[in-house]
């Protein structure tokens, strides 16, 4: 029998313990196969879970599953998972306070750096693909043409998603999936269906993520790869830099995530946010 041992994290946490996106990260002591590593994401059931590994060329190598499958990126697991690297080696190297984190995923070098609990990504430079026609987005979202505000597009800075802008935060509430058109006209190119709803209210974004897998439909509590690519989305509308704001998801589904998003004035877009250790565990195999 193997035993795996676990850390589990609260991802864009407030200071409310209840709050933020739930992690497990597992170090394995030996390399796990593909499936077992997919089963142990089924069997934990969380949106995604991470696996640690050494490498040669970054603090660690990370690969993250969902349930369902395993993703190139993730915001959420990104951060808690350096989190929990940068401690271990602080643990383990008593005389350096590990600052700076380099992970390496399948979307490329990942930079993350841990300041006590707050840890913050740079994400990759954004790429573009045109959304499908207003009409048929609204349809999707069971809303009417006239509540999307500004250009949708599909934005990929380490995972493509549908970003979707809204005239208001009430739009945003207001949302809910038709899940045949939404799976159709939010497909990314890898065939995953995802869409972040957003508005604007001064320096705060009001925020909901969807995605369908197997023919239901879900909400993400905090997602940090679409609050990249919203920066990527800005960058498109040439918004004035610098930027700094800050996006909060789960109010729709009683937990709250909040989420730092900043452009810096070359472009650089980072994504931060609080992490809370709140467990540990083990898993028999």
């Amino acid at each position: 029998m193997t035993t795996l041992t676990y850390q589990l994290f609260n991802v864009f946490a407030t200071d409310d313990i209840w709050s933020g996106n739930p992690l497990a990260v597992f170090s394995p002591a030996q390399a796990l196969d593909d499936e077992t590593m997919q089963r142990l994401a089924q069997q934990m059931n969380l949106s995604e879970i991470t696996f640690v590994s050494p490498c040669v060329v970054a603090d660690a190598q990370v690969r993250i599953f969902s349930p369902s499958y395993e993703l190139p990126f993730a915001g959420h697991p990104t951060l808690g998972t350096a989190f929990a690297v940068a401690n271990q080696q602080k643990n383990t190297c008593a005389t350096e306070e590990k600052t700076t984190v380099t992970l390496a995923m399948k979307a490329g070098m990942i930079p993350v750096a841990v300041d006590g609990e707050m840890v913050t990504l740079s994400a990759n430079v954004p790429t573009y693909r045109a959304a499908p026609a207003n009409v048929e987005l609204a349809k999707a979202l069971n809303l009417q043409p006239e509540q999307i505000h500004g250009t949708p597009r599909f934005v990929n800075t380490g995972s493509e998603q549908l970003i979707i802008p809204l005239v208001d935060a009430e739009s945003v509430a207001q949302c809910s999936l038709n899940l045949d058109v939404f799976a159709r006209v939010a497909a990314n190119l890898e065939g995953r269906s995802g869409a972040l709803v957003w508005a604007r209210q001064g320096d705060t974004v009001i925020a909901r993520y969807f995605w369908s897998q197997h023919g239901q439909a879900a909400e993400d509590f905090g997602t940090g790869s679409a609050c990249a690519n919203l920066g990527g989305w800005l960058l498109a509308e040439n918004v004035a830099l610098p930027l700094t704001l800050e996006m909060e998801q789960g109010h729709a589904i009683d937990r709250i995530a909040r989420l730092h998003l900043s452009i810096n004035a070359d472009r650089q877009i980072q994504v931060g946010g609080k992490v809370r250790r709140v467990g540990e565990g083990t898993f028999d195999l």
